[in-house]
């Protein structure tokens, strides 16, 4: 029975109370244990060193298990072909794969203009490397091959290297187009086995954690900007315009601009062309989503428009009458394979690297989403490995490099596919394709391809809703964001990805050298210690301040450190050592003229013959007194030597007993620091510097200084880094925060504390 509304505040109060009062004893317990330093903790736990792991000896040993584990990781088919299930999935693979193999033959077509190839090539590069994916991949959803994105990044290699205009035919302007595309080949396949080369070798060291460092919004804004890049590169196919390769900074804005400029030259037919192929293919798209209920499968929109975009064009003949370029002669069978040139990895090794690392990223980002959603697990090293396989033998085989497109993906999982057969059954379907009918689609116009280029980047252009959810969850993921846009844009997109990369680090180090300090307080009736500043029930411990960092401390943050502990305490620090040291120093010189005078008195008194004056001034006369016992002299010498001594030494020692207080100078009001360093995950010898400073400056101002909930393996740096010492032990280092206040409050240096203080806590 809930509360009715009618029901006011004092009901809920009364019922509010009764709960509490009815939890209470349930939550009434008292737990009591000793206060615990480093010391005492080891004792107790028997810590020990931790045996040091030879990993490097498994490698060289040699069994029937390993073998099999080893071929198993290598050659995940042979783990889950065996175990595949006929009746469950085999439908729904099939299904799925002549789905994506719908979608593959005109994005393929497609992409490979991207690229800056012959559309074949897409055909190529939608075959070769998605077969090799089915045996080497771990990811049983994601679709491998063409990728808007890669495409593009292909395509400002191929154009800034073999730019039309070093093809020019003598005594006119014509491109021979025969020996440019073959020059484009050679550089796309030798550039997709470079990338192959890569991350194979990234794979095998387990270098899959490099896409650690491309963070989502890097990752997303990388994408936003290379999809711009894509619809910028697609308009002269759009318009029928003849534009100058462009490469390198502000290579987009030059192009936007010749498009600006050349529009009064579009041809018409091939604007009409492009604008009524994106009607119709958002026309099925939208009709897609509305009857996706009712089908089995998704219309393929892509292939519907691509067969009726040929047709017409061959019976209406759009290139001769309406000079629309179309994609031409496209060879059937498939080629042999052709060695890379040796010579071009040197000009596209940094263009290899940025592909590699950019092409893993978003596929291992995609695979990880889908493996999440459908419960097991991707293996990234074994996916860097896998990529690098289907790259470099696709490069053999002339094809450019490949990654995971989202919107094949998408298509895979929802049409029913549960493993990689459905890649497999899609590689086999663009197989028959290539070698039967590809010649079926010369009369295709590129402008229709254009349209399906176009239309698909639907998904990427709409991440730029990112800005406005980034601004109201986090302000730097946005700046990312923003720089790796704007860098990607005006300095092209391996530039650009290096520069996003190098931002991103840098504000990570920038994150570490701002953190939030905090002094902490005590919450009341608990050994809970929070940020006084947040909590307004939490208070200072009378006598010992409590200072915590929420990063860790290492060489770029280590001097702001120090320096806020100094300013948070309340005391300077600095200033107050200064005045100390004069004040000693000033004391060690007056000792030092005492020093110098005493021997001369020595000098005196041992004389042979001594004698005392007696000045009297109101009788205007002199005595001279003859001293004719010597022992009377020496015992009276002795007495001021002893005299002299003793005050020297009190002297001496006053310092060492309240040296602020005899000095005249002001005391902390807190006699003890606690350094909480739970934050702390490694060690530097900066951060042991630090640390041993603020030691000894505190310890000069009287203030004993202590550590508290180190972990373990920072307590292990500490010791290598001989950290502990006479002067700092362990007994300095508690377990908790809590252990550290009740010794500091127990153990005051030189100062009284209220025995009631030390009871409460």
């Amino acid at each position: 029975m809930g509360l009715s509304e009618a029901s006011g505040p004092r009901d809920t109060q009364a019922l509010l109370s009764a709960t509490q009062a009815m939890e209470l004893p349930r939550r009434d317990y008292h737990v009591e244990r000793p206060l615990l330093n480093q010391e005492q903790l080891e004792e107790l736990g028997h810590r020990g060193s931790v045996p040091p792991t030879h990993q490097w000896r498994s490698w060289f040993q040699c069994s029937q298990a390993r073998a099999r584990a080893v071929l198993f990781q290598y050659l995940p088919i042979l783990a889950w072909l065996p175990r595949y299930r006929v009746r469950d999935w085999l439908l729904g693979d099939l299904l799925s794969g002549l789905s994506v193999a719908i979608m593959q033959l005109p994005q393929g077509l497609a992409y490979a203009l991207l690229a800056g190839l012959p559309p074949v090539f897409g055909l190529y590069s939608s075959f070769y490397p998605v077969f090799i994916y089915f045996l080497f991949g771990t990811s049983r959803h994601i679709s491998v091959g063409t990728f808007a994105v890669m495409s593009v990044m292909v395509g400002s290699v191929t154009e800034s290297l073999a730019p039309d205009e070093a093809f020019f035919q003598d005594s006119n302007t014509t491109v021979n187009e025969a020996a440019r595309d073959a020059a484009r080949v050679q550089l796309a396949s030798t550039l997709s086995v470079l990338v192959g080369l890569f991350q194979v070798g990234l794979g095998l060291v387990h270098f899959g954690f490099v896409v650690t460092y491309l963070s989502e919004p890097l990752v997303r804004g990388y994408t936003t900007a290379a999809s711009v890049q894509v619809f910028i590169s697609q308009l002269k196919y759009v318009f029928g315009l003849q534009l100058s390769s462009r490469s390198g900074p502000l290579s987009l804005i030059y192009t936007v601009l010749e498009v600006c400029w050349k529009l009064p030259q579009s041809v018409v037919g091939t604007v009409i062309t492009a604008v009524v192929a994106a009607v119709v293919l958002v026309a099925l798209k939208l009709l897609n989503d509305k009857l996706r209920r009712y089908l089995p499968l998704p219309l393929p929109g892509e292939l519907l428009t691509l067969i009726g975009a040929t047709g017409i064009s061959y019976g209406v003949d759009l290139k001769q009458r309406f000079g629309v370029d179309v994609v031409g002669v496209i060879p059937t069978g498939l080629v042999p394979p052709v060695a890379p040139s040796l010579e071009l990895f040197a000009k596209l090794v940094g263009n290899a690297f940025a592909i590699a690392v950019v092409g893993f990223a978003i596929a291992i980002s995609l695979g990880k989403i889908f493996a999440l959603r459908h419960g097991y697990r991707v293996d990234s090293s074994q996916e860097l490995v896998a990529l690098g396989l289907s790259n470099l033998i696709g490069g053999i085989f002339q094809c450019f490099p490949i990654s995971c497109s989202m919107s094949r993906t998408l298509v895979q999982e929802t049409t029913g596919g549960n493993t990689q057969v459905a890649g497999a059954v899609s590689s086999l379907f663009i197989l028959i394709i290539i070698v039967k009918l590809g010649e079926l689609f010369q009369d295709l116009p590129k402008a229709v391809l254009a349209a399906v280029v176009i239309v698909n980047l639907k998904g990427m252009m709409m991440q730029f809703k990112d800005l406005c959810s980034l601004w109201k969850a986090n302000r730097v993921d946005l700046l990312i964001w923003l720089v790796t846009f704007v860098a990607t844009i005006l300095l092209n997109l391996d530039i650009g990805l290096a520069v996003a990369v190098v931002f991103s680090l840098l504000l990570v180090v920038v994150r570490t050298q701002l953190p939030h300090y905090s002094v902490l307080g005590q919450v009341p009736d608990t050994d809970v210690y929070r940020d006084v500043a947040e909590y307004s029930e939490a208070r200072e411990v009378p006598g010992v301040k409590i200072f915590r960092s929420s990063v860790t401390m290492y060489f770029a943050n280590a001097e702001l450190y120090s320096d806020t502990l100094k300013q948070r305490c309340g005391v300077d620090v600095d200033h107050l050592i200064s005045r100390k040291k004069k004040l000693l120093r000033k004391r060690e010189l007056k000792l030092k003229r005492l020093q110098k005078k005493q021997p001369q008195k020595q000098a005196a008194s041992f004389k042979g013959t001594s004698f005392s004056v007696n000045v009297n001034a109101g009788l205007g006369d002199t005595e001279i007194n003859n001293v004719e016992d010597p022992k009377v002299m020496q015992e009276s010498t002795e007495d001021e030597l002893d005299s002299t001594e003793a005050s020297n030494q009190e002297d001496a020692k006053a310092p060492d007993v309240s040296i602020l207080k005899a000095l005249g100078l002001p005391q902390p009001d807190f006699h003890s620091l606690i350094l909480d360093l739970s934050a702390l995950s490694f060690v530097d010898t900066v951060c042991l510097k630090s640390l041993k400073n603020i030691f000894h400056d505190f310890r000069e101002i009287e203030v004993e200084v202590y550590m508290a909930a180190c972990h373990a393996p920072v307590i292990t740096q500490l010791e290598v880094g001989n950290f502990f010492d006479a002067s700092v032990t362990k007994q300095h280092l508690f377990a908790t925060v809590h252990d550290a206040v009740v010794f500091a409050i127990q153990h005051p240096r030189s100062r009284s504390v209220d025995p009631a203080l030390v009871t409460k806590l």
